[in-house]
């Protein structure tokens, strides 16, 4: 019996209909595929260059005892310390150049640390260390913000791999990627295992080839996802362009440290310790150990910096500076005349996010939980490496090694599939990918040209 027309197309309505909502269901999935398959080729090599020197980064605490232990750590750990006047005047006649502007009274095994300002060292500054002790200098080191010469020169290569301002986009890249590819490779994760518990194990049943590269793949990058996305984070806080922007963020919620009002104080040149090298000043340094017995008598335990002020009569500013856990970064401006504390700032009193900021980057930088904050970064810079190899491996491994098919390495996914999107995602998705350039560029930027590209090349092979 013949078929009639009513009969044939009545089906097949219903079945290209849902043909078609498979397609644009799996649109998504596709489109994460294709950005994270590309995101991880192209950015990868940032990435591991990021990791290595983070991972190299990670033991500076260990080499600065190494070099510089002799000037770090005291020579003698027992008896009172003599006067801090004293400890700067023999640091002035040890350095007599530059203008003493800031103190950290050495205490248990640490030496004092009287810092000089010079103009001619730009950033830099001139430290000098005293047996606190005995008074005696141990040494002179040209330093960053405290930092030690091989401080100074692996936080560079790791900031901006000692190119400068143009070296810095390298950074921000990564980061601002880093997030992008671990969320993606996480939600890719799951469309294959569908189980949270079986995502933290690789898929050891696979045979060896592309599917027990991937499980390892897999598996280790949601083990580390959770500290990738905080160092993500906390890395763009202080990237060029995407932490401008943070800054902004935080003008605008009121959201930054609060200013300490010391009375009498000029208003800062930008400098990290106040005071320049080239302003005269009046102030007695012996000052310094009245600013020091004020501010312990008032709760400022730990480790300490006194900013020394720009003239004579106006208030020191001591700080604490223990960044470990529990932070001990309260702040105090002391009137050495009267030794009466004139304003306070406590850590308590900061916004969130201003806490949650400061926080975030000295566990990004590895002193926050002390020697376990610097274990746990090196396992992240080491799972990641891992993470990167597996994924160039997979690529390799899914070359076609046919006859006549062969090829260096395997295929891309498919082009322009992110079309196939519902028209309502698309529509909320532009604005998304424009604020997002904003915010962040170069992940912003680098995203939108890719989903131009793709969408043409797509388009162009469909042709």
């Amino acid at each position: 019996m013949a078929v009639t027309p009513e009969l044939t197309t009545e089906p097949v309505a219903p079945a290209a209909t849902a043909a078609r909502e498979i397609r644009r269901s799996s649109a998504f999935g596709a489109l994460l595929l294709r950005l994270h398959f590309y995101a991880g080729v192209l950015v990868a090599p940032f990435l591991v260059v990021a990791a290595v020197t983070g991972l190299l980064y990670t033991v500076t605490p260990q080499l600065d005892g190494m070099l510089y232990g002799d000037k770090l750590t005291a020579a003698t750990t027992s008896g009172a310390a003599v006067p801090l006047a004293d400890q700067i005047a023999a640091a002035r006649a040890a350095h007599p150049g530059g203008t003493v502007s800031a103190v950290q009274p050495g205490e248990g095994d640490r030496t004092t640390r009287v810092v000089f300002s010079q103009p001619d060292l730009g950033e830099n500054q001139h430290t000098v260390y005293i047996d606190p002790p005995t008074g005696k200098v141990q040494g002179q080191l040209t330093t960053w913000y405290g930092s030690t010469p091989v401080t100074t020169w692996l936080d560079d290569l790791h900031r901006n791999l000692h190119l400068g301002d143009a070296g810095r986009h390298y950074s921000e890249l990564a980061a601002s990627w880093l997030a992008v590819l671990t969320l993606g490779g996480i939600i890719l994760w799951w469309r294959r295992r569908r189980s949270v518990r079986k995502m933290f194990v690789a898929d050891l049943a696979a045979k060896k080839g592309v599917r027990r590269t991937r499980g390892w793949h897999a598996a280790t990058g949601v083990w580390i996802s959770v500290g990738l996305l905080i160092l993500a984070a906390t890395g763009l806080t202080w990237s060029r362009y995407a932490g401008d922007n943070f800054t902004v963020a935080l003008d605008t919620l009121d959201a930054h440290r609060p200013a300490l009002e010391v009375p009498g104080a000029a208003p800062s040149a930008g400098g990290h310790h106040g005071a320049g090298g080239d302003s005269p000043t009046t102030v007695d340094l012996a000052q310094a150990d009245t600013a020091l017995k004020v501010a312990r008598d008032n709760g400022l335990t730990g480790p300490v910096e006194l900013t020394v002020p720009e003239s004579g009569g106006a208030a020191w500013t001591v700080a604490g500076i223990d960044n470990v856990w529990p932070v001990q970064l309260d702040r105090i401006a002391v009137d050495p005349a009267t030794a009466t504390v004139v304003a306070r700032s406590d850590f308590a009193e900061w916004p969130l996010l201003a806490k949650l900021s400061k926080l975030g980057v000295q566990a990004h930088m590895g002193v926050l939980f002390g020697v376990v904050n610097q274990i746990l970064l090196a396992a992240l810079a080491i799972g990641l490496l891992c993470v990167i190899l597996w994924g160039y491996r997979m690529w390799w491994q899914r070359r076609p090694t046919r006859t006549g098919r062969r090829a260096l390495v395997g295929a891309p996914p498919a082009r322009g599939a992110w079309l196939g999107l519902p028209a309502w995602a698309i529509v909320v998705g532009v604005p998304v990918v424009f604020a997002i350039g904003w915010a962040m560029p170069l992940f912003g930027i680098p995203l939108a040209v890719f989903l131009v590209v793709d969408a043409l090349l797509g388009l162009r092979r469909r042709a």
